[in-house]
């Protein structure tokens, strides 16, 4: 039997990630991306348009698991989307309740906007 395939896509303007950010920084930035993610993104020119980026990705896994029939919350921090080392993103999934699910994501951005798209096969 084929891998049943859900996928979900999301947008965001970079501008409303950087005023999240000024607003609310620590708050912010602490619940919504791990550590892992946060050296990612200070470590570039500009990181907000990196955490723009991750924050598209993980709107777009929360919309491919809802897809997937999947109800239960996960929260931003359980949802991790890390550099390979030739810098494609990788996403791991936290908890026992997402194991044996498989998760893609494709991230692109601008100076304006980020987009991204997840594909999960179960």
């Amino acid at each position: 039997m084929p891998p049943e395939i859900y996928i979900g896509t999301d947008i965001v303007t970079v501008s409303r990630i950087r005023d999240l950010i000024a607003t609310h920084p620590e708050r912010f930035i602490q619940r919504t991306y791990t550590d892992q993610e946060q050296s990612y993104c200070v470590g570039k020119a500009d990181p907000v348009i990196h955490y723009a980026g991750r924050f598209a990705a993980k709107e777009a896994i929360k919309k491919a698991l809802m897809t997937s029939g999947i109800k239960e919350p996960i929260s931003w921090v359980e949802m991790e989307v890390i550099a390979d080392h030739d810098g494609a993103p990788i996403v791991n999934l936290q908890g026992g309740k997402f194991s044996g699910l498989d998760c893609k994501v494709s991230i692109s951005h601008t100076k304006d906007i980020a987009i991204a798209s997840a594909v999960i096969t179960k």
